[in-house]
């Protein structure tokens, strides 16, 4: 089995190397090319084997599965380009999610899935999100999951839920990140504590909240009440937490959603396509 990968920037390389890196993949098996072939040359170096290809066409000519890993932006330039040596055989992914499944059923004769990734993959953690095209098969649903299941957990959504899983899946990383810099960066200014050791701390505290929510049984709400005595440390910061962040939430979603119907007007347009007016936010 030949894999594809038509972009080698940061999420591009980041699933290439995490299927070396466990196996999932031979770098003899992986092909890829990008606009700029110095970057997927670097990676031919890197990973002796791996086929830096010269054109998009070529790494599409050869894959049995391409992930196209471009922006969204991107993605009509690539369909145009791929399109007259594309085959009903193959399988297409795309990891973009404003991308929707039923323009590249219009753009290509291939069957279709979209697959959102997260960086939590580099080390062989977290969900990736799946949503299969009507062309895909269950032998072919088997496939990419089981190629996804050597980095992450595969999990089936509706492409209506693209957005708001991946709000948690694949951006979520980023905003906890974002929470827990501010709250290290206030420890280190209240008390001159090595930030360093907050932050290895910190990771070691995600670890274990994540399995007690994964592999503990426990629900979020389960957890604060395990956690927080009442008339304790823990419930009075977290009524402040309560009164903060009522309405922070509810603005995340609204911005996460905005910007995602905005893109998927511009994508509707630039494949010559009416935009359709989805759920305002």
């Amino acid at each position: 089995m030949k894999v594809g990968f038509i972009g080698t920037g940061s999420m591009g390389s980041l699933l290439i190397e995490s299927f070396i890196h466990s196996d999932a993949l031979k770098p003899q098996q992986i092909l890829a090319s990008n606009r700029t072939y110095s970057k997927v040359a670097e990676l031919a170096r890197r990973y002796p084997g791996l086929h830096a290809a010269q054109s998009n066409r070529e790494t599409a000519e050869e894959s049995d599965i391409l992930f196209i890993c471009v922006k969204p932006l991107e993605s009509k330039t690539v369909t145009d380009e791929i399109r007259n040596v594309i085959t009903e055989e193959q399988i297409v992914v795309s990891i973009t999610s404003p991308v929707q499944i039923r323009i590249l059923e219009h753009a290509l004769k291939a069957k279709v899935s979209k697959i959102i990734p997260s960086i939590t993959h580099q080390i062989g953690s977290g969900a990736s999100l799946c949503i299969h095209g009507n062309r895909i098969t269950e032998e072919d649903r088997s496939l990419l999951e089981e190629l996804m299941s050597h980095i992450s957990r595969p999990i089936r959504v509706k492409e209506s839920h693209t957005r708001i899983t991946s709000d948690f899946s694949s951006c979520g990383p980023a905003f906890l990140a974002f929470f827990m810099d501010q709250w290290i960066q206030a420890a280190v200014q209240a008390t001159g504590i090595d930030r360093m050791e907050l932050c290895a701390l910190a990771g070691e505290m995600i670890i274990g909240t994540g399995k007690l929510l994964t592999e503990g049984g426990m629900t979020p709400a389960e957890l604060q009440a395990r956690v927080a005595v009442p008339g304790g440390i823990t419930a009075e910061a977290l009524a402040l937490l309560d009164i903060s962040l009522h309405s922070v939430f509810p603005e995340l979603i609204r911005a996460t959603h905005n910007k995602y119907e905005e893109d998927m007007q511009k994508i509707d347009v630039s494949f010559g396509l009416k935009p359709i007016n989805r759920q305002q936010y």
